[in-house]
This record gives structure tokens, C-alpha cells and sequence, in this order.
């Protein structure tokens, strides 16, 4: 269940429902996610933690997940998902920023875990490190953000090496750095941080189904007609999407071409060619969007993983991209293109090298790969198995899983 913060109540002491259960069979091990990247608007780090909750439920029975993030109050849902008052960052799409790390610790502290994982180099990151230190238990870093690629973009270029080594310092305190993406574990490990493993996200395969698209129905929504080509792009409207870059691209493709942006609107430049639509909060909603639309675009050339990418791969969506970063590992010919680089004129010989092509059949063949790549049972066991090895416990591990050096982390 996905509630939203102002439907948590108040936070109180008492055992989660779920879990007297589990206790009554022994006591359980606790894992506990903690991050600031987790808002009511926020993409892939917030569907990666909630799908996380889903499968450890299903597939852990004697682990307690709880998740501690940012919330407009101190608040409890019942349910294992625990906020911490932050106040709001200005324009900062619902995302809050956690100050006091000690208080952060300290209510890390008081869910007494077994191990934990920050999902950011952050207050709540680095407050998760000293609660590590605190209580004697392995703290894991997922690195979900080239913090020197965001610094030398909003910056400049000379802020890329410093950030980039506070980034790895932090990094490297963590009892292992997890990342979504070769490409980011290779930064990482570039940066001084040893034996940063890349394990790529999933997708649910059965909410981003291309069954779920009404291409008709979206048409006579968006006040256009079958003749149109519809590329989407769904996700924050933040500098490093580079949203400029698929603005000028569909200006220059013309007629037929429109461009939709779900949620990430509001970041980019006005044209008669883009279409604006609210943010999708509900996957089903996000899914039925994507669906019905012809083909993806994402010009991020410094994109850590994209999960985006996957669900719209999953439902049906050639995908074109930039030969760069993580969406470099998901898509190649067979499912889409590559831009050259993240330009107009590149990317818009890019979107027509697509549909110039059999557009069916790259749309199965995203689906398939996303079938059969990108799954998240794959993504949580092997997750599971670092937990394992960090911990001692068995009850992170299913009885046949193979040895970690089986698995090919790289």
C-alpha cells in the first residue's frame, strides 16, 4: 500500500501488525531503507524502495523492512514506513531536506536494524553511517546520483573533482557501495571507492504492459488524431534531463511529431510541438500514458540508471536515447537508438532512424527484453545475497541461492 504522507499517523512504538506474526515464530531480522529521494512525486528510487517492501513480504517472511524518510511530520503509517519532519526545499517538486543528522541517527537507532541501506550521500546517508557505527551493524550505500556530473552541470566544470571526491569519500565508508548501473559503479570505482558493484534496476512487467495503452483514447485526450507520433517523456523537470535538447529535436522534426512530457513539464522550454500532462502518481496511470504513445525519448547523457526507460520498454515503447550512461545499458538497436550525442540534430536523426524502421517489432522486442533481463525477483535476490553476506543471516538467502562469486556482479 502507498500512502501518502499526510495520511501517516502519528509515530508511536508500537509493532507493526505484520510483524507479531513473524515475531511470534522467532525473532526477526530488521532492514531498514533510509533516504531523502523518496517524495510523494518523486520516480525511481521511490518505486524501487516500495517494490523492495513488496518482494522482501513476499519473499523474506522473517526480514522487517522499514523505510525512514522525510515527511511534512514525524509520523507513522503501521505499516514499516516511517517520516521524519523536513522542511520542503524551494521549487523542489515535494523533496525535503533532512538537517539534524544526529535526530536522524537516532530515530535510525531506535528501529534497532540488522543492516541498513542509504539511499543518498546525504543527512540521511550519513546519518545512517554513524548509526552503523553506532550499533556495531553493515550499512550499505546505493548511490542513485553522480553527485560531480550534477555539480560540474549546475555549477560548473570545476566543481566536478571536488564534489566527486567528497562524493567518493562518503562512498567509501559504506560496508558496500551498491550502484543501478555499470556505468555509475564505474564512477564510483574511478573515484576510490573499491569494489562498487553495479546491479541494474527492474521493472514490474505486469503494471508497464503495453495492454494497458488506448492509443486512440490518449489521441482524442491530447486533442490529436492517429496521424500524430507521440513521443513521451516522463520524469522530473530538472536541468539534467535535458529537456531542451528533445524540445529543439521535435522542432526540428515537424509534422507529424508531438512531444509529451508527463510531470516534467513545468522544466521545459514552451512549444506548439510539446504537450504538458500532470505527473502520473498512480504506475497504473504512468503505464496506461506511456502505452499509448509511439516511442520514448531521454537525452540525460549522465543518467545513473533510468528506471523510466525499463517501464516503457516493458510497455511496448521503442526507446531513443544517447550513447552515454546508464540508458546506454538498456537500449541498443534491436529495442530503439542511440544518439551520438545529447544535441538536437543528433537526436532527432536518432527518432527518425526509428521510425523509419519496422516500429511493431521494436516494440516487442522491448517488451521481451524487458521480460526476460529485467526483472525484479533477479534484482532483490542478488540484492538479498549482498545483505546475506554482510550480515551472517540466513534468512536473507534462499537455500539454493548460488555463492556471490557465481552471480557475476560486473
Amino acid at each position: 500500500m502507498d500512502l501518502r504522507f499526510d495520511q501517516l499517523s502519528t509515530f508511536g512504538e508500537a509493532e507493526d501488525p505484520q510483524f507479531k506474526a513473524v515475531r511470534s515464530g522467532g525473532k526477526p531480522i530488521r532492514l531498514v531503507d533510509t533516504t531523502m529521494l523518496y517524495a510523494p512525486r518523486s520516480g525511481g528510487v521511490r518505486r524501487y524502495l516500495n517494490s523492495k517492501r513488496t518482494w522482501i513480504a513476499a519473499n523474506r517472511p522473517q526480514v522487517r523492512h522499514t523505510l525512514v524518510v522525510p515527511g511534512p511530520r514525524d509520523a507513522h503509517d503501521g505499516h514499516g514506513r516511517v517520516s521524519i519532519y523536513a522542511a520542503p526545499l524551494p521549487f523542489g517538486d515535494g523533496y525535503r531536506w533532512p538537517v539534524v543528522k544526529n535526530a536522524w541517527m537516532e530515530r535510525l537507532i531506535r528501529q534497532r536494524p540488522d543492516i541498513i541501506e542509504a539511499g543518498d550521500p546525504y543527512t540521511p546517508g550519513l546519518a545512517a553511517l554513524k548509526a552503523g557505527d553506532a550499533l556495531g551493524v553493515p550499512v550499505v550505500g546505493f548511490c542513485h546520483t553522480d553527485l560531480g556530473a550534477l555539480a560540474a552541470l549546475h555549477i560548473g566544470e570545476w566543481a566536478e573533482k571536488p564534489v566527486q571526491k567528497r562524493w567518493a569519500a562518503i562512498y567509501s565508508q559504506f560496508d558496500q557501495a551498491v550502484a543501478p548501473s555499470q556505468f555509475i559503479a564505474g564512477r564510483l570505482i574511478e573515484a576510490g571507492v573499491k569494489d562498487a558493484i553495479g546491479l541494474p534496476l527492474g521493472v514490474d512487467t505486469e503494471i508497464f504492459n503495453p495492454h494497458r495503452g488506448d492509443r486512440e483514447a490518449l489521441r482524442r485526450k491530447l486533442g490529436l488524431t492517429s496521424r500524430h507520433r507521440i513521443l513521451v517523456f516522463a520524469g522530473r523537470p530538472a536541468k539534467e534531463k535535458k529537456l531542451d535538447v528533445l524540445v529543439e529535436a521535435v522542432e526540428r522534426l515537424g509534422d507529424p511529431y508531438v512531444l509529451l512530457f508527463v510531470g516534467a513539464g513545468g522544466g521545459a522550454p514552451s512549444s506548439d510541438r510539446v504537450i504538458c500532462m500532470d505527473y502520473q502518481r498512480d504506475p497504473q496511470s504512468l503505464a496506461a500514458v506511456l502505452a499509448g504513445c509511439d516511442a520514448f525519448v531521454h537525452a540525460n547523457d549522465n543518467e545513473p540508471f533510468g528506471l523510466i526507460v525499463l517501464e516503457a520498454m516493458a510497455c511496448g515503447l521503442p526507446v531513443i536515447g544517447v550513447a552515454a550512461g546508464g540508458v546506454a545499458e538498456s537500449v541498443d538497436e534491436t529495442v530503439g537508438a542511440l544518439a551520438t550525442a545529447s544535441e538536437a540534430r543528433a537526436f532527432a536523426e536518432a527518432v527518425e532512424s526509428v521510425f523509419a524502421r519496422d516500429m511493431v517489432a521494436l516494440g516487442q522486442a522491448a517488451r521481451q527484453r524487458a521480460e526476460l533481463r529485467h526483472g525484479w525477483d533477479p534484482v532483490f535476490r542478488k540484492l538479498s545475497a549482498i545483505y546475506g553476506r554482510l550480515t551472517g543471516c540466513a534468512a536473507f538467502e534462499d537455500a539454493d541461492q548460488p555463492a556471490l562469486e557465481q552471480i557475476g556482479w560486473n
